[in-house]
């Protein structure tokens, strides 16, 4: 191998390794709010779900008392 083969393979794998670490989580934030804007304390459901390589981030919020 030659000189310039192998520094164009460091160079390479220095440019993979950076957009490896530089790209941002891969996450699905879903967010469901449904309590009246008043409510200073509305129930909460919330659950995370991480496979290493992509995950689910949910959350929904609801109102104890319901307006009629």
């Amino acid at each position: 191998m030659t000189k310039r083969v192998r520094t164009l393979m460091w160079a390479g794998l220095a440019g993979i390794a950076l957009i490896a670490i530089a790209a941002p989580p891969h996450r699905a934030d879903i967010t469901i709010v449904t309590h009246h804007q008043g409510d200073l304390s509305p129930q909460r459901m919330q659950a995370v779900v991480d496979l290493g390589i992509v995950g689910f981030s949910f959350l929904l919020t609801w109102s104890k008392q319901l307006a009629h």
